[in-house]
């Protein structure tokens, strides 16, 4: 079950002695690529199985992963030293032509100014998709609102999940994340799982985080006769209902009113349309000021 999984900090592990000696491998790879990191966790696999700390096998991979899991929950392995799978490359840093062409990207970053659409509101939102096809469109809803969208698939992606609670911890008041997601074994466990996760990490700071599943819900499947299936025969984890549905199943325009809804539903539209109607004279006066400085 996902509330037996270690959630959050495990500030008090302490390793067994197998798990102690394939950590001390990890480290001494750590070290060694210091100058090279963050590396995959693959890419430790790869360097410690050719060592002959482990074998050549998924149930080590698992294993080592596992290991280096709770090393990080635990503070001994940096969070910062590992990039998930799951992440895409960092872009270069940026660079310029010569003075002219810097003027000419600040300008152009002046005229997309854009005032924090979330600034004031009670409640800090964060969109969560658990299917990554999914996030181009609640990205454009979420947009308008000044809100994030993220991918939550998969049940391994821990630095999304430390990164997540550290994104509330930052903000400062109370984060609500609207999941979309399927309604069938793995989609329910898949959200327990976050949301233990990253309210725990959340928790352990004095943050507070609130996971909402927004679609598909049972009552969305009878109001919009959404086709159901039955679940997997081989998945056999526990499941609150007998037939199952598929987030896309969703009209694209019927999805993206139950999520405009359910944001205005959060937000306090008054202070939305003053913080928005500013926005013009504040981004005048930025290039004025730069203007100024050329």
């Amino acid at each position: 079950m996902p509330n037996k999984r270690p959630r959050g900090p495990q500030l008090s592990w302490k390793p067994k002695r197998e798990t102690e000696r394939v950590l001390v491998a990890v480290e001494a790879m750590l070290d060694l690529y210091a100058d090279y990191l963050p590396v995959t966790l693959r890419q430790i696999f790869y360097v410690i199985q050719g060592q002959g700390v482990l074998a050549k096998t998924q149930r080590d991979y698992k294993r080592m992963c596992e290991y280096v899991g709770m090393a990080r929950r635990s503070g001994r392995i940096p969070w910062s030293s590992i990039r998930d799978d799951r992440q895409i490359a960092a872009e270069a840093p940026p660079a310029f032509a010569g003075p002219e062409h810097y003027w000419r990207v600040v300008h152009d970053i002046a005229l997309d100014y854009r005032t924090d659409r979330q600034y004031g509101q009670p409640t800090r939102l964060e969109l969560w998709s658990e299917t990554e096809g999914m996030v181009p469109q609640l990205a454009r809803l979420g947009e308008q609102f000044g809100i994030s969208t993220y991918s939550g698939s998969g049940f391994d992606g821990l630095n999304g999940k430390h990164e997540a609670a550290e994104r509330a911890i930052a903000g400062g008041i109370k984060t609500c994340i609207l999941h979309v997601g399927d309604h069938d074994p793995s989609g329910e466990w898949l959200l327990t799982a976050l949301a233990e996760d990253v309210t725990a990490f959340a928790e352990a700071a004095g943050a507070e985080v609130e996971f909402v599943q927004i679609a598909v819900t049972p009552e969305q499947i009878e109001r919009y006769h959404l086709p159901t299936a039955l679940p997997k025969p081989t998945d056999r984890r526990s499941y609150s209902d007998t037939t199952t549905t598929q987030a896309e199943s969703l009209l694209p325009d019927v999805l993206a009113a139950i999520v405009r809804e359910e944001i205005e539903a959060r937000r306090d539209m008054d202070l939305l349309r003053e913080v928005i109607e500013r926005e013009p004279a504040e981004r005048q006066a930025i290039i004025d000021r730069l203007n100024d400085l050329r």
